[in-house]
């Protein structure tokens, strides 16, 4: 029964020796790599850097025990740190202790919440949420958090910090308030990151980054011109924290918890996916939910801030040779190392660098990219995109993602009201029946019109295909019968029953016998509920559409028209 969960239980007895070397250079890189970005995460979420650091241990050691991905690198990620600023701060003020403990309390619900989700199976609800609504958000959000961060860059305290089109006019309305050695000390950083990026990418960049300005300005002593340092940061292990858990604040913070675990989730899961491809191994996304909830769960209790799987920390520690959940342990085992033992050497490190930090690895979330190719493949996905994209951007980001989702809602139920249909004319040489508008050549029987329904139905698109059938048979006077294929209906409600039967009466004035061909077994056995046999006969049950052509033709040579009309 504990396997079922503690997915442990099953890859430490069976733990291969020869793996030992991968998965500690891939825990050791991922810890360099983790300890700057924590810290700058931490600061992008308003909170004080050490926080950064403890939520880089307790939750990476409970997802390494309960996580079904071998390679997932679970921490601080940018886009989550955002969420938290901005659902938080609306109800405390960043750095403060009251805010901290909002900050515990949000991450204890997101654990919740997701845990509660993979218990009850509920993985498939992130599927609501479409690419081209993720793609959108995490562009407009990597666009907000650099932007975030241009008060440390710059080294102006701005009045701005939320909307970007407020931090662009104060930053250049106050210009001349410009640190010109903060200034330097940022684009400096920002200059060394991407070229190491691009020419020694086997170098931890960000820890080079971190060392020299740290030298730099403790030689120096730049701290005294001006220069923004993240001081003293707190020695030892992160102490037991208990969330304040009242109902105003699960009231408050309700919306970003929900915002989070669905959005932490899905670049977790994206990620551990195309991974475990690649390594011929199966992630289940309810049984990640419940790592990701419990670690979320236990981090908020030492003190830490909601966490998810990273995209580029995931890929660094599979490119790095990890193999098993083991390399994790050894990062939050290195983490722990630091915060014991070398918290010191971070006194005199710039903002102005983690900001850097920040900005460079949000850059490459921005993709446009998928904005075009979503227009050439269908515009209202590229719409979607455009939209999702502008609102967050412009109202927020809780409030953008709800605008992405409601409106790719829409789409979806205005594609579901009005649902394609095809007449369809039979073409000789390949004995088939297709759509007479792609195959012109297609012949129809004037006296017989078929046509193909490609949607379930329900009671929203059935006024679409009812005034759809009477213009035709209106354009079409010489029609005695209707075939209605039924080959891509997987799928009717009772309120479509009675509207093809008020249809039949309708549309057909008794003078237009309906057959239906192609009809699924499910689909049937709602119309059997319906007594169609009773009323119709066998006019339901054709195989495919030859066979109700048949019996027209049989019928006609015989006089009968008993296909027509109710039994």
């Amino acid at each position: 029964m504990l396997k079922k969960y503690i997915t442990a239980l099953e890859w430490i007895p069976q733990y291969d020796k020869s793996h030992l070397r991968g998965d500690f250079s891939a825990g050791l890189i991922v810890a360099i790599m983790l300890i700057p970005q924590g810290m700058a995460y931490a600061m992008l979420a308003g909170l004080p850097p050490v926080i950064g650091l403890y939520a880089a241990t307790v939750p990476l050691l409970i997802y390494a025990l309960f996580g079904t991905s071998r390679h997932l690198a679970v921490g601080p990620v940018a886009v989550v740190s955002l969420l938290v600023l901005s659902g938080v701060s609306t109800i405390a003020e960043p750095g403060t202790s009251e805010y901290i403990a909002y900050v515990l309390l949000l991450m204890l619900m997101v654990g919740v919440i997701q845990f509660l989700m993979g218990v009850l199976r509920l993985g498939f609800l992130v599927n609501f949420l479409s690419h081209a609504v993720i793609s959108a958000f995490t562009s407009a959000a990597a666009i907000i958090i650099g932007l975030s961060q241009l008060k440390h860059l710059i080294g102006v305290k701005l009045e701005a910090d939320k909307n970007v089109f407020m931090i662009l006019y104060e930053s250049v309305a106050r210009i001349q308030e410009i640190n010109p050695i903060t200034f330097g000390i940022g684009i400096s950083g920002i200059l060394i990151l991407i070229v190491m990026k691009k020419y020694l990418p086997k170098i931890p960049a960000p820890l080079v980054v971190v060392g020299l300005s740290i030298m730099i300005v403790q030689f120096l002593q730049l701290n005294q011109s001006g220069v923004s340092i993240v001081g003293h940061v707190p020695e030892g292990l992160p102490g037991l924290s208990i969330p304040a858990v009242t109902i105003d604040g699960l009231i408050k913070l309700l919306p970003v918890a929900l915002t989070i675990s669905f959005i932490g989730f899905m670049e977790s899961i994206a990620m551990a996916k195309a991974i475990a491809a690649k390594e011929k191994y199966k992630v289940d996304p309810n049984k990640e939910l419940i790592g990701l909830g419990l670690a979320n769960v236990g981090g908020s209790f030492f003190s830490g801030y909601p966490v998810t799987g990273g995209f580029s920390r995931s890929a660094v520690n599979y490119q790095s040779g990890a193999k098993t959940p083991l390399a994790s342990l050894i990062t939050a085992v290195l983490i722990l190392l630091t915060l014991l033992f070398f918290t010191g050497f971070f006194y005199y490190l710039p903002n102005a660098v983690l900001a850097a930090i920040i900005m460079v690895a949000v850059y490459n979330l921005i993709d446009v990219k998928e904005a075009k190719h979503l227009f050439q493949i269908r515009s209202l996905d590229g719409w979607t995109w455009v939209i999702t994209f502008i609102g967050t951007l412009a109202i927020g980001v809780e409030q953008g993602i709800l605008i992405g989702v409601i409106f790719s809602l829409l789409v979806y139920l205005w594609k579901s009201a009005y649902p394609h249909m095809a007449e369809l004319g039979f073409l000789e040489e390949e004995k088939v029946y297709r759509n007479i508008k792609r195959f012109p050549e297609a012949k129809v029987n004037p006296k017989v019109m078929i046509y193909r329904i490609d949607s379930d139905l329900f009671f929203a698109n059935m006024t679409f295909l009812e005034d759809k059938l009477c213009d035709k048979i209106q354009d079409k006077p010489d029609t005695k019968w209707i075939v209605l294929d039924f080959s891509g209906v997987n799928g009717i409600d009772a309120v479509s029953i009675h509207a093809l039967e008020e249809m039949m009466e309708s549309c057909g004035r008794g003078e237009i016998g309906f057959l239906f061909a192609g009809v699924k077994g499910p689909v049937r056995d709602l119309l059997n509920r319906a007594h169609w046999e009773e009323k119709y006969g066998d006019n339901y049950k054709y195989l495919t559409i030859e066979h109700a052509l048949r019996v027209i033709e049989e019928g006609d040579d015989h006089g009968r028209h008993d296909v027509k009309g109710k039994k």
